[in-house]
């Protein structure tokens, strides 16, 4: 018998699916929950928190953080790949990565002021 997942299927079934998190995240102060990208202020998961749902920031959008609230440290739990930016505007002629859903960035290599959440 030959099973056909639709997309929406899939998606449940990976986003479902477990994601080791690290000990240095153990702590319920770098909880994060499904479907959130979680930023921290410094490095470690700790300092002032601020998470995101795709919900509240959509496809392909360049989402700034707050002035002054740049983060050190994040969890993509998105379920999409998101690029975190040095710059505010989304440049790329500044530092710039993308990091698949499931990853846990306990000190990121510059102090991320933008993203962007992109289609699987």
């Amino acid at each position: 018998m030959n099973t056909i997942l639709t997309a929406a299927a899939l998606a449940a079934a990976l986003l479902s699916a477990t994601v080791p998190v690290p000990a240095s995240a153990a702590s319920s102060k770098a909880a994060c929950d499904p479907g959130q990208l979680c930023l921290w202020g410094k490095a470690g998961y700790s300092g002032a928190r601020q998470n995101h749902e795709l919900a509240d920031t959509g496809i392909d959008n360049c989402v700034p953080l707050p002035a002054g609230t740049p983060a050190r440290s994040f969890v993509n739990r998105v379920g999409r790949p998101v690029t975190t930016y040095q710059s505010a505007e989304c440049a790329t002629e500044a530092e710039f990565e993308t990091y698949p859903t499931g990853t846990w960035v306990p000190e990121s290599r510059y102090t991320v002021r933008a993203f962007k959440v992109w289609e699987n």
